[in-house]
């Protein structure tokens, strides 16, 4: 008898004894449980220390321009509409790290957001980009549809497309030392700030 063997004997001896494991239970919450609430949203993502503004479509350049006001040019991704860009924004083209680092902010939009949980997700579409855009700048300005908001993350999967390169954000970048100290901007960006069209 070669080690494999012996070694695989050993195993299933140690198991023979061992009690049945039960089966997990697989009743999740399913989709369309809930109806989604725009205000527990909003409340979730003030929570988490991302500002929320209310703006009209035609208003989220001048509220990005506002937002940032002299802290750098914003970046925003190709597929982002026009008139939504803040005058002086520059388009990732394919930029490098460095350059992309260098932003004060970027603006995208979304793909969806979770009121229960307060969370924006970015599926990498044209008007949301790369992910690497939204994890480089200090400041990520998004953009967010009422016709967007789902109520729970059983809704979010739902609608979402899991080839898509999903990025799943709540609230700005943030962990805690050994001494729990908060400390933010580590892995993504230190400020949130979310523009919620109210049409």
């Amino acid at each position: 008898m070669g080690s494999r063997e012996l070694i695989l004997d050993r195993v299933r001896a140690a198991l023979r004894d061992a009690p049945v494991v039960a089966e997990a239970p697989r009743d999740y919450r399913p989709a369309g449980t809930n109806k989604a609430d725009l205000e527990v949203l909003i409340d979730r993502l003030v929570d988490y220390k991302a500002e929320v503004y209310r703006v009209s479509s035609g208003e989220v350049a001048a509220t990005a321009a506002r937002i940032t006001g002299d802290g750098g040019a914003v970046l925003v991704p190709p597929g982002l509409p026009e008139e939504w860009r803040p005058e002086g924004a520059y388009v990732d083209d394919g930029l490098t790290p460095d350059r992309i680092a260098s932003a004060g902010a970027v603006l995208t939009a979304a793909a969806i957001a979770v009121a229960e949980t307060g969370t924006i997700v970015l599926d990498a579409s044209p008007d949301q980009g790369r992910r690497i855009i939204t994890l480089l700048p200090d400041v990520h300005l998004c953009v967010l549809r009422p016709g967007q908001v789902v109520a729970s993350v059983p809704d979010a999967v739902a609608r979402l497309d899991p080839r898509r390169p999903l990025t799943w954000i709540s609230g700005p970048s943030a962990t805690s030392d050994i001494e729990l100290n908060r400390v933010e901007g580590v892995h993504g960006p230190r400020h949130l700030h979310v523009l919620i069209l109210d049409t």
